[in-house]
């Protein structure tokens, strides 16, 4: 695979905006959000902030890195605009990487403005912080497919395909719900801290407790469900497929599924440090890129041998 300016640079915006939504954890996961009050775009009501204290710096770089952001795919939009004929699914795919970070800026805006930020412990907090994932996934979605197809210049054909459609479809729908339990569960760890590990146990089985403590115990159940099926989903298509890179990442896939396992389990037992967080979160995103381009590949024409005819229909 040969890649020339087009195709590097898309990579590189997939990579930069998985940095800046590791950043955004960190915010969340430091009670920064609030560090430019509930101004946006403005921080504390001026474009730069003077004086700022720690958790302003570090708002204010959020901001600062996500625009930077949304101009890379706006390059990315223009580009493939140039590049590519009317009517090209890489066209398709920058167009909807733009509209997905431009519904990224806005979700992100409206935890500020509704002050759904630092302590808040409000159920629209935590309706908005899954909307934000379910978003966030979708745009690295959109990047990812731009890139791989800019990489490999194929077509998609989801013809006679009803069965991987199937088992892709409960995967992503998996991975997505993990994600959103994930980020309730880090918005929890945050807002209500544990001084043992026995003691996060007996709170999280509490019927007094606040509702986000409680939803932490269905994270690591849910994990460990779409964790095998996913592998499971690994496994299968190693079987049926010769295709060099479904072998690949299939293999790269059951390896990040095991990992993201051990870190979870690290991340419980050390009583969810900040850093493990992000961790925990790269992990995640890693996960889902590489599902999405297992995606791509199963439905990029045939596969080279017959043994994956039971799959494809």
């Amino acid at each position: 695979m040969r890649l020339n300016r087009f195709m590097k640079f898309s990579w590189f915006v997939l990579a930069y905006n998985m940095g800046v939504i590791l950043w955004g954890a960190y915010v969340r996961a430091t009670g920064s959000g609030a560090g430019c009050g509930s101004h946006w775009p403005l921080c504390n009501g001026v474009v730069i902030p003077r004086t700022p204290q720690l958790e302003t710096i570090i708002e204010f770089i959020h901001r600062l890195t996500s625009g930077f952001a949304l101009i890379l795919v706006l390059i990315l939009l223009v580009w493939a605009y140039r590049k590519y004929p009317k009517g090209h699914i890489i066209r398709k795919g920058a167009l909807l990487s733009m509209i997905f970070i431009i519904t990224e800026a806005l979700v992100g805006a409206g935890l500020v403005i509704f002050e759904w930020v630092a302590g808040d412990m409000s159920s629209g907090r935590v309706i908005s912080i899954s909307l934000h994932l379910i978003n966030t996934f979708i745009l690295l979605a959109c990047l990812t497919l731009t890139s791989w197809w800019a990489s490999t210049n194929t077509a998609v054909s989801i013809k006679n395909r009803n069965l991987l459609i199937v088992i892709y479809s409960i995967g992503f729908i998996g991975i997505i719900l993990i994600g959103i339990s994930g980020a309730v569960t880090a918005l929890g760890d945050t807002l209500f801290r544990s001084e043992s590990l026995m003691e996060g146990i007996r709170v999280d089985f509490s019927p007094s407790a606040h509702f986000l403590v409680r939803l932490r115990v269905w994270h690591p159940i849910l994990a460990v469900i779409v964790g095998f099926y996913l592998m499971s989903i690994g496994l299968l298509l190693r079987m049926f497929y010769e295709e060099l890179w479904i072998k690949r990442f299939s293999l790269i896939l059951i390896f990040i599924v095991v990992l993201q396992l051990l870190a979870g389990l690290l991340n419980l037992l050390l009583l969810a440090p900040v850093w493990m967080q992000i961790v925990h979160l790269f992990f995640a995103d890693l996960l889902w890129i590489l599902f999405v381009l297992l995606f791509a590949i199963s439905f990029q024409g045939k596969a080279l041998t017959s043994k994956n005819i039971a799959l494809d229909n």
